[in-house]
């Protein structure tokens, strides 16, 4: 599990906590659009439903590697 620190929307400081293997596709994914990981956790939070945002996080990865199957 890895604690990280992030900047939501440029403004608000959080923290995530995610496995290893999350964090890894986390920043494979943003690489891969052209984003920082804040960018895309800004993304991210923003169209999140009521899960917190490291769940949202996962749900999100889950759902981009299903498109690829």
């Amino acid at each position: 599990m890895r604690k990280i620190s992030v900047i939501i929307a440029g403004r608000h400081s959080t923290s995530i906590c995610l496995e290893d293997e999350f964090y890894e596709e986390l920043k494979r994914i943003a690489a891969d659009n052209g984003m920082s990981i804040n960018q895309l956790v800004t993304q991210i939070d923003g169209s999140r439903q009521k899960e917190n945002l490291s769940s949202a996080i996962r749900v999100y990865i889950l759902q981009e590697l299903k498109k690829h199957l």
